[in-house]
């Protein structure tokens, strides 16, 4: 599996994170578009595990989707 870049994923949790607290719920056609494109973005099939998915993902990645660890220099 792919993971999506960490712009993309970023997007998809905020624009889901916000419809949910604004109220709209699964009915909306617009929040369960993105619940299910973060599902399958994350490889889970539960929404609460693809968010936490998501942010440990986002966590780990830096502002430029680039990792935040250091690769080891080449020799």
């Amino acid at each position: 599996m792919l993971k999506p870049h960490p712009t993309v994923l970023r997007r998809l949790v905020e624009e889901y994170e916000a419809l949910t607290a604004a109220g709209t719920g699964a009915a909306d056609p617009r929040t369960a578009d993105l619940a299910y494109t973060l599902c399958v973005s994350t490889g889970t099939r539960d929404v609460g595990q693809a968010l936490t998915t998501a942010h440990r993902w986002l966590a780990s990645a830096g502002p430029d989707g680039s990792r935040t660890a250091a690769r080891p220099a080449a020799v």
